[in-house]
Order: structure tokens, then sequence, then C-alpha cells
């Protein structure tokens, strides 16, 4: 489960090098330019290879603890330059990363184990998220990562976008805005033969029709979610904004470490009943996080930073999702599914813990021992249970890359022309 050397995540600097390096290597077919600013004033730039009117959109780092996008990127980018058939009749633009401040915040560029991945963690709250805040806030207070993204949509009009994301652990699974049909099979040949497993039952894509294994299709804006208290809803995210031009996106999750108990589609024995104590359970490790922030809160004055709004978040979300999982039908019945929804549970409590311990540990703070114990101890008992085996990074970046790949090829197809 270590990483080699080699196998270190990019900074955002490292990224931007690069692809600065590569358009100057080609200036006559690629262009390098900023688009924005964050709210700290980090640039947010694009790089672009080829200059057909048809595009493609890629999209990494909306998510800081999802680094595998930001090396997906560089490889996708590194192919449109040398591979002209990828590039005929397509231009390609790769957004480096879509929240640079969140990446500053997030410092496992190469975890040794999934403790070590969550003691640097950081995921912003719900309305700090990019691609999530027109979700949650109104269009008047979306922050300026989220309208420089939009206004790159709004230039390009790609006719697919594609969002690079991650799970620390689990399978890969695809998210459509609308359907790409011929995209299941090369998406299960390349994980079957990169060992990686297709997370055919996953819960962030609970009660979604799927087009084929691990490829999940958003229902249509209007209908009922399988969480109703989850304040985020993937239909009014920033993933919908090229439908507008009669594009779509698809978002590729690859995962950290594997877990085959993501992808066993065999039917659960008591899924309602084994969901109800993964609730149960949730609402402890939940209750747990909690009392350690009632203790430490008057000894945090002055440190309420983007670490303590982020664990205070997720917290938040922590009672109404129990109460979704304890009082409504299971939105699947497969082993899969509760696999899924096993981890989710484990990884909530976990990263509020991780981010209030940073906090902690910044000040000194006499409660910090003991959430370096629950830490360390839920970190070991999700990578046991879960049986989790690391994905070597070139296999993480290889079948995103391809995913992403035959999603354009497939989604072109479909694609209105201009």
């Amino acid at each position: 489960m270590s990483l080699l050397p080699e196998q270190r995540y990019p900074s955002v600097n490292e990224l931007v090098s690069s692809a600065r390096a590569l358009a100057a290597h080609r200036p006559g077919l690629c262009a390098f330019r900023q688009v924005g600013l964050s709210r700290a004033g980090r640039p947010l730039h694009l790089l672009s290879v080829g200059h057909a009117r048809r595009a493609v959109l890629v999209v990494a780092g909306a998510h800081a603890n999802e680094p595998t996008g930001g090396s997906t990127l560089l490889a996708l980018a590194e192919r449109a330059v040398h591979d002209r058939e990828l590039r005929t009749g397509t231009s390609w633009h790769f957004l480096l990363c879509a929240d640079p401040d969140g990446a500053s915040l997030h410092v496992t560029p190469a975890p040794r184990s999934l403790l070590d991945y969550h003691l640097g963690f950081y995921r912003p709250a719900g309305p700090e998220q990019p691609e999530w805040a027109p979700s949650v806030l109104p269009p008047d207070r979306l922050p300026p990562e989220t309208r420089a993204l939009t206004r790159v949509i709004d230039e390009l009009r790609p006719y697919l976008q594609v969002t690079l994301h991650g799970t620390d652990v689990g399978g890969s699974w695809v998210q459509l805005t609308r359907d790409v049909p011929g995209l299941a099979e090369p998406f299960a040949k390349s994980a079957a033969e990169l060992h990686i497993p297709v997370e055919t039952g996953a819960s962030d894509a609970a009660g979604w029709p799927a087009s084929g294994p691990g490829v999940h299709v958003m229902p249509a804006p209007g209908s009922d979610v399988a969480y109703p208290s989850m304040p985020d809803d993937a239909r009014h995210s920033t993933w919908y904004h090229a439908h507008r031009y009669g594009g779509l996106t698809a978002v590729v999750e690859v995962p950290m470490w594997a877990s085959d108990l993501v992808d066993d589609p065999a039917p659960h024995p008591a899924p309602a009943a084994a969901i109800r104590r993964l609730a149960g359970r949730l609402l402890r490790d939940g209750v747990e996080v909690d009392q350690v922030l009632a203790d430490a809160r008057p000894r945090l004055t002055g440190s309420e930073g983007p670490l303590l709004r982020a664990a205070q978040w997720a917290l938040e979300l922590v009672p109404g999702l129990a109460a979704d999982w304890t009082h409504t039908p299971p939105a699947d019945t497969t082993m899969a599914y509760v696999g899924s929804v096993d981890a989710f549970g484990r990884r909530l409590p976990l990263r509020a813990a991780a981010m209030l311990l940073r906090v902690l540990r910044e000040t000194d703070d006499r409660a910090a021992p003991r959430l370096e114990h629950l830490v360390a101890t839920w970190s070991e008992a999700f990578m046991d249970r879960f049986r989790a085996r690391w994905v070597p990074l070139e296999h993480q970046v290889e079948h995103q890359a391809r995913t992403v790949m035959a999603a354009a090829r497939h989604a072109r197809e479909g694609a209105p022309r201009r």
C-alpha cells in the first residue's frame, strides 16, 4: 500500500509549469492562458490544444482531496498534442485546477497509507466547492472559481465536459448528465485490464438509472433524490451548464485504494437492516467528533478558517444522512451498494475528524490526542474492512484517461454539428 517516490501527485505549480512548457513547445497548436482568479487571488489556467470549434473541456482539481485528475489532465494533454487523430475535428481544453485555494490546503501529494492521506486532508464545505456552489448558493453569491468555470463553458460551448474526480477507497464509476451510448463497454474493459473494481452501486449515484455497470445517468431535474437531506444536488451544479449548448458532462471517478466490496452485484440478504446499522454507526461516530469540537470550541477563537468550516459542514450532514438511511427504503439492494454506503458512512466523520485535528494541532490544543486516536483507529478499520489495496498511480491515470477518450469519441457521435 505504499507509494514509490515517483508515484507522487503533482502540485498545482508543477501542473502549471508542465502545461506552460507544453504550450511553448507547440505554440502553433497550443495556447496557455489565465481565465480567472480564486478567492485568495490564485490564478486559474486553461491549456488549449487544437483549433476546431467542436470542443472537449476537461476539468481537474474540483475537489482538493482527489489528486489523480491533475496527472490525468497532463497525460491527456500530451496525447492530444502528439495524436493527430485525437484532435481531428476536435479541440481539447484543460482547466488545470478548478480550486487552487483548496489544493493549497490538501497536503498529501504522496500518501503512504490512508492515515497519512487523512493527516493532510482538506475538502471544502459545499458552498466553497466550485462545481457544487450553484446547488447551495444564489447566483449573486457564487465564488469566483465557479464564475470562471462557467465563463469557460460559455466561451467554448463544449459538446462534452469531463470533470476528473476520485475516491479514497472503493472502485471506479462514471456519472453522466445525459447518456453516452457505447461508453460502458470500453469503461469496463479498461477497469478489468488494470485490475480496478467497478463501483456498480455507488452511493453518490443512488437511485440513478445505469446504462451499464458503473455508468450512471443522472435523473432529470425535478425527480426525487435518494438522500433528501443532502443540501447539494448534482442537477444544479456546473455539470449541467454545458446543456444550454447541447453538451453534457461526464464525471470520471477512480480510486486510490481499490476494494472488491463495491463491485459485487449479488443481492444483499438484508439490505435495509444493514443500512440501518450503518446509520447508527454514522451517528455514533459523528457524535464522538462533535463532542471533541464542543469541548475545544471555547479555545478556538481566531481559528475560524476553511479547515474548521469544512469540518463543521461535514458534521452537520451526519444527522440528516443517518435519518435518510434509516427511514428511506434502500435505493439499491446489492452487496455493492451496501458496501458503498458503508464506505460513505466511514468517510464523512473520519474527514471531519481529520480536518478538526489539523486545527487542534495548529493551536496545540489538549483535545488533539483524542482525535489523533480516532483518525488512526478509523483509518485502519476502513482499510481492514474493505481489504483495500493501492492502485498504482499509472493505472489510476491510464484508466481515467482511457475513459475520457472513450467518452469523447462516443459523445461526439451524438453531438450537434457546428
